[in-house]
């Protein structure tokens, strides 16, 4: 009996467990959908220093709070005249913990928070700093409002004490942890009248509001460094220049006309003459793996190399365009140093293809010495590069291809673009002109060079 009991008190055991585990596995679901992240949230934000004092200004939706606790009455409407407690944890914990503002490269740790209140969604205040500060300084919505939490948005105001306005001010930002996508509009009001305008996904990192020329510069040049590193195709595309040349003095032609091809459209897109149309980044994605497909191509059927430049400049205005995709995102990070970022973020282009070439060259030519035979090693590395070109060729087409392309309306905006297009045109014909010269010029010193080689050679 004894052992019926004890095998039946083990089943009861077992039994009760494994209830218990699937109450849990179905009541956790509900938790996480009680404190569900939201899967996108925008910030909106207004800097302003002034005087000893540095002004913060932000509005963030409430669906952001999953774990505050906000009274509520009926069906989820906040109780306003008891949410004062709730809106200051909710600010503390969320918000003001979150970000952090430097002076003169030193973190300002006093901070205080001087008021919170919660705004109807179809508030629209946040247009200005002025109607933005009006508003949270206006009297509380009342319990008569029927707002459900979490379709409300808090707005906040914090208080940082400063030496001057006249100071470098940076913000690190780490408000990506409110939803899933967070994405942040902040205005840095300078004290001379002037606006910084911020617009970025997630954490950027320390962000100079100001910055002088030569933080800008730092900046940009890593970025542009970072991106040439990091976009494969422009490395793919360099690798076909570099497999049947493999020296720097044969490179310098194709190098040259590369980056002054890049350049120009890199220049031009900055200063508007990019089409703003959605089709136009399809396109040059489309043209970019068109370009690395022929290259290797060509490089398999075997390749005038002494012309090479004139195509590698042709396809260098369309990898321009490329470039000029993420410098246009970047583009708010220059403070008011346009062209001195500009130029920076090529510099580190051209840094990181440099690296890139010390590199690869050293190692195709062990590579063709020791391994195997020149002419097959270049066929089977350009089938590798094009095999991948392709897919990018036909998936990027077909992105394309969902466009609807329609003649352009020929009004004065049509015709102000068509100049600025002329203008580049002007600019790219010289530049082939300059280069015909120059490149005809370097190879006749070789000649002489290479002749005068020969000639000490035979002599001996």
């Amino acid at each position: 009996m004894r052992y019926f009991a004890a095998l039946l008190s083990t089943v009861l055991r077992s039994i009760s467990v494994r209830f218990c585990l699937l109450v849990l596995l179905l009541y956790i679901p509900s938790l996480s959908i009680a404190h569900d992240i939201p899967s996108r949230v925008t910030v909106y934000a207004f800097v302003k220093p002034e005087g000893t004092q540095l002004t913060a200004l932000l509005r963030v939706p409430m669906e952001a709070f999953g774990e505050i606790s906000f009274p509520l009455r009926g069906p989820g409407y906040i109780r306003f005249s008891e949410a004062e407690f709730a809106l200051n944890d909710a600010a503390r914990v969320y918000i003001t913990e979150s970000m952090h503002f430097y002076e003169n490269d030193v973190e300002l740790t006093e901070k205080e928070l001087q008021l919170t209140r919660v705004s109807l969604p179809s508030n629209r205040s946040f247009t200005s700093y002025e109607v933005a500060m009006a508003n949270i300084q206006s009297p509380p919505l009342d319990d008569t409002t029927n707002l459900f939490w979490r379709q409300g948005v808090l707005d906040v105001l914090v208080t940082f004490p400063i030496q001057s306005d006249q100071s470098d001010f940076s913000i690190d930002p780490q408000l990506g942890t409110l939803s899933d996508q967070t994405t942040t509009v902040l205005r840095f009001l300078v004290p001379g009248g002037a606006e910084r305008v911020f617009n970025y996904l997630g954490n950027p990192g320390l962000v100079e509001l100001d910055p002088r020329w030569h933080q800008a510069a730092l900046r940009f040049i890593s970025m542009g460094f970072m991106h040439i590193l990091e976009g494969i195709d422009h490395l793919l595309f360099l690798f076909c220049l570099v497999i049947p040349l493999r020296s720097m003095r044969r490179l310098i032609p194709v190098v040259t006309s590369f980056t002054i091809a890049h350049s120009i459209t890199l220049i031009g897109s900055a200063f508007g003459v990019a089409p703003n149309a959605l089709w136009f980044p399809p396109l040059i994605e489309t043209l970019i793996a068109i370009s690395i497909v022929y290259m290797a191509f060509e490089n398999i059927i075997g390749a005038k190399l002494e012309h090479r430049w004139m195509v590698t400049f042709g396809f260098g205005l369309v990898h321009g365009f490329g470039f000029s995709f993420l410098f246009s995102d970047t583009l708010q990070f220059a403070g008011g140093h346009l062209f001195s970022s500009l130029l920076a973020f090529n510099v580190g282009v051209e840094i990181g293809q440099l690296a890139i070439l010390i590199l690869v060259i050293p190692l195709l030519n062990m590579l063709f010495k020791y391994f195997v035979r020149e002419r097959i090693g270049t066929i089977l590395l350009s089938a590798l590069v094009a095999h991948s070109a392709w897919h990018w060729l036909f998936e990027r087409g077909d992105q394309l291809s969902q466009f609807q392309f329609q003649l352009p309306v020929f009004d004065a905006l049509f015709f102000a673009a068509l100049m600025r297009w002329g203008m580049m045109l002007i600019v790219i014909i010289g530049a082939l002109w300059g280069m015909y010269e120059l490149f005809r010029r370097y190879a006749l010193i070789q000649s002489f060079s290479e002749y005068g080689v020969a000639q000490k050679l035979k002599n001996r």
